[in-house]
């Protein structure tokens, strides 16, 4: 009977144990986090529960399984896994209780800040800093692991007294790693492209969308996710429309014949931009920067508050300007001019005359 009794006994109270101990502390974090609305630390750690519980029943169990007298002949191996499992829990339950920190502070510094640029800069640096405290956590609790088993220890006196040796080979082979490595953090701590950032790389237009300590991701105007490792952004130019501000100058040229009425084009610019909501109102303007012997060039300047908003604005103005030239001032569009064969009776030069392509009256500009 006291053969039966004793496990369950410690099993049993491990186990009671443990959810007594958890519910106790996520009602405390529940006060806390109802006392503290500034922060929301508390809260966060609240997802540390179960870490939390599965530590302390590991090491309940870890240190009273001598008690039970059962399975002696496999006393170390269900040691041994204790230990694993209780190794393993340590390492989750610190990654949980780094990333509820690190998030915290995170808001509370995007709650005190409004500028956007400085706020995706801390979000990059603040997500990378996850990343590398998770990375040294999974490898001091491998290594941890490992040195359990008595034949590991061994080794690992062996690998120390030649670590000279490997550290050099290491550093040969992993040589594009570590430079990713420390590119990430450069990218991270240098400010040089932030998580939401407009950038244009290799002629592909799009924003950054995730920074890790290898690799970067741009998602491009079409979904598409562009993925380079890091050390590109440090080693070649790159456009970073974001970079300063996020407000944006955009401009859209048209090629127009001679006789293109302009100062009705500005009041028209004009009056597209007001009845456009991506237009910021900062700036607008229309000038002749160009002439051919056949056309002219107008530019037209906009403004907008971001890089997707001018991208509205632009092809907006480009749409309804070239519809109503269309519809209004047809004369206005680019023309074929040509010559005649027959030299003029009178002795003058050849008479010109101007050919107009047929010019639909609807339909896209």
């Amino acid at each position: 009977m006291e053969n039966v009794l004793r496990p369950l006994i410690v099993v049993g109270g491990s186990v009671v144990l443990t959810v007594v101990v958890g519910y106790l502390v996520d009602i405390l974090l529940r006060r806390a986090d109802e006392r503290h609305h500034e922060t929301p630390l508390w809260g966060l750690l609240r997802r540390c529960r179960v870490p939390l519980q599965l530590v302390l029943c590991t090491a309940i169990l870890r240190g009273s399984y001598e008690q039970t007298k059962i399975a002696k002949d496999h006393s170390a191996g269900i040691s041994r896994t204790l230990t694993l499992v209780l190794i393993g829990s340590a390492a989750w339950l610190v990654v949980r209780i780094a990333a509820a920190i690190v998030e915290s502070s995170y808001a509370r510094y995007a709650a005190m800040h409004r500028d956007p640029a400085r706020v995706r800069r801390v979000r990059t640096q603040v997500t990378l800093i996850q990343r590398v405290v998770t990375a040294i956590v999974g490898v001091v609790a491998v290594a941890a692991m490992l040195l359990t088993f008595p034949a590991m220890q061994a080794a690992g006196a062996s690998l120390l007294a030649s670590a000279g040796i490997l550290g050099i080979v290491a550093g040969v082979a992993a040589q594009s790693t570590l430079g990713n490595l420390f590119a990430g953090l450069q990218i991270a701590f240098g400010d040089m492209v932030r998580l939401g950032d407009t950038v244009v790389v290799n002629g592909e237009w799009g924003t950054i969308d995730e920074i890790t300590l290898t690799f970067l991701t741009v998602r491009t105007w079409d979904e598409r996710r562009i993925t380079m490792p890091v050390s590109y952004f440090t080693s070649k130019p790159f456009e970073n429309w974001s970079r300063g501000g996020v407000e944006m100058t955009g401009t859209v040229f048209f090629h127009l014949d001679h006789s293109a009425p302009i100062a009705l084009m500005r009041d028209r610019l004009h009056d597209i931009l007001r009845d456009c909501a991506a237009w910021d109102g900062r700036d607008w303007g229309l000038a002749v920067t160009d002439t051919t012997p056949t056309t002219i060039q107008v530019r037209a300047l906009v403004t907008a508050k971001d890089a997707d908003d001018i991208w509205t604005v632009r092809v907006t103005v480009r749409e309804q300007m070239i519809r109503w030239l269309t519809e209004h001032h047809a004369y206005a569009l680019p023309r074929v001019t040509t010559a005649t064969a027959e030299p003029s009776p009178n002795g003058h030069r050849p008479r010109f005359e101007k050919f107009t392509p047929d010019v639909p009256r609807t339909g896209r500009g």
